[in-house]
C-alpha cells in the first residue's frame, strides 16, 4: 500500500505596496518568509485594495505595486514553488468583501482599534474603505481556506473578526470556510527606530535617518547607522537603557547570525565607531543579493507581468471555488 503525502498546511501572507520595505519590515518579517515557504503551501499577497483606504496618485500605486511584487521575488520566493500575486488581479477578493460586510455587525467592526487610529491620522479621509477594511482583510483569508497567518500585534482584532464571520457563516449555512488561527512560527527581529529606538522602525517616519530602505545604498545605509542614537557609556554591551545599542546589536546579530554574547566579546574594548562600522557593513552585505536581484527583475517588466499573471490565475483557481460556494449557499442565482 503506497503511503499517502499529506498535504501541507496552506498559509497567506499579505504585504501592502506603501513604499519600499524597510530593513525592520525585512528582518521582521519577509526574510522568515522564504522559510516558511519551504514548509507550507505558501500565497503571498500584495494587497494593493487596502492601500487605497489612503488617497494616493494612480502613477505611486501602480509603479509600488510593480516594485513589490518584484521584492517579494528578490527575497528568494520562488513563483514555481509558491503562488505570488497582486490582490486586485482576483476579482474575488472584492466579490467575497462585499458579501462579507452584510454577515459583519456594525459593532465589530466599529470596536477594530486600528480603524480608530487611522481615523484620527486622516481626518480629512475617513471612509467607508477604512471602516470595511477588515472585512475585505477576512475575504483574503478565507477566500484560500487558509489554515494559518502570520500577524503583527496590529493585526490581531482583524484575524479575530475573520475567525467570527468564518464561524458564522458556517453556522448558518453549514461548513464553508475554514478557521484561520494565527501563525506562531520563529519570532521576527523586533527592529526599531535608528533616531527613536524606543519606537518601532517604520518606512512612514518622517525622519528619513530613523529607517533603512531596502533600497538604500550602501553609503546611505553607512551613514543612517553611523547616525543612529546610541548613550554616552560608550561599551556595546545589551542592558536596560541602552535601547540604541541594544537595537543595533539586533541587527547586528540578525545579519551575522552571531549571539549578543558573541557581539560583546568581538567588541570588548572597543568603542561604538567601529561598532556601527561593522554593524553597516553587515547590512550592506545582507541586503546585496536582495538589492542586485530587485535590479534585475525591475529591468525585466515582461517576466514580471508573466509571473503576475500566472500568480493570479493560480491564487483565482483556488479563490473561485470558495467563491461560488458561499454564493451558491447565500442564494445567488448562479448561470454558465
Amino acid at each position: 500500500m503506497e503511503n499517502s503525502v499529506q498535504p501541507k498546511e496552506r498559509v497567506l501572507s499579505a504585504i501592502q505596496p506603501t513604499g519600499m520595505p524597510t530593513l525592520g519590515n525585512y528582518l521582521g518579517a519577509l526574510k522568515n518568509w522564504k522559510n516558511m515557504s519551504e514548509d507550507y503551501d505558501c500565497l503571498f499577497a500584495v494587497a494593493d485594495l487596502h492601500s487605497i483606504t489612503v488617497r494616493t496618485t494612480p502613477a505611486d500605486l501602480r509603479r509600488r505595486s510593480i516594485e513589490m511584487y518584484a521584492m517579494l521575488m528578490a527575497i528568494g520566493l520562488d513563483p514555481e514553488k509558491n503562488i505570488l500575486f497582486v490582490q486586485s488581479h482576483v476579482p474575488a477578493h472584492s466579490q467575497l468583501g462585499w458579501i462579507l460586510n452584510c454577515y459583519t455587525q456594525f459593532g465589530e467592526a466599529s470596536r477594530m482599534t486600528q480603524f480608530k487610529d487611522k481615523s484620527a491620522k486622516h481626518a480629512d479621509n475617513v471612509n467607508v474603505g477604512l471602516f470595511a477594511y477588515p472585512t475585505l482583510m477576512a475575504a483574503d483569508i478565507l477566500l484560500y481556506q487558509t489554515d494559518y497567518v502570520p500577524i503583527g500585534e496590529d493585526q490581531k482584532q482583524h484575524l479575530e473578526l475573520a475567525r467570527n464571520v468564518a464561524e458564522r457563516f458556517n453556522g448558518l449555512y453549514s461548513e464553508t470556510f475554514k478557521v484561520p488561527k494565527p501563525f506562531i512560527g520563529k519570532v521576527g527581529a523586533r527592529i526599531k527606530s535608528l533616531q527613536e529606538p524606543e519606537k518601532k522602525m517604520s518606512k512612514s517616519d518622517t525622519n528619513a535617518k530613523a529607517f533603512i530602505s531596502l533600497a538604500d545604498s550602501s553609503d546611505v545605509i553607512a551613514k543612517k547607522i553611523k547616525s543612529a542614537v546610541t548613550d554616552s557609556e560608550g561599551c556595546v554591551r545589551f542592558a536596560e537603557g541602552k535601547d540604541g545599542i541594544n537595537n543595533l546589536m539586533g541587527i547586528y546579530s540578525c545579519c551575522t547570525g552571531k549571539t549578543f554574547e558573541e557581539i560583546e566579546a568581538e567588541f570588548a574594548g572597543k568603542g561604538y565607531g567601529d561598532f556601527k562600522g561593522a554593524v553597516a557593513e553587515a547590512v550592506v552585505e545582507e541586503l546585496r543579493p536582495v538589492q542586485e536581484e530587485f535590479a534585475r527583475l525591475m529591468g525585466d517588466k515582461a517576466y514580471l507581468e508573466k509571473c503576475a499573471k500566472e500568480g493570479a490565475e493560480k491564487a483565482s483557481r483556488i479563490a473561485y471555488k470558495t467563491l461560488s460556494k458561499v454564493m451558491r449557499k447565500v442564494g445567488f442565482w448562479q448561470v454558465g
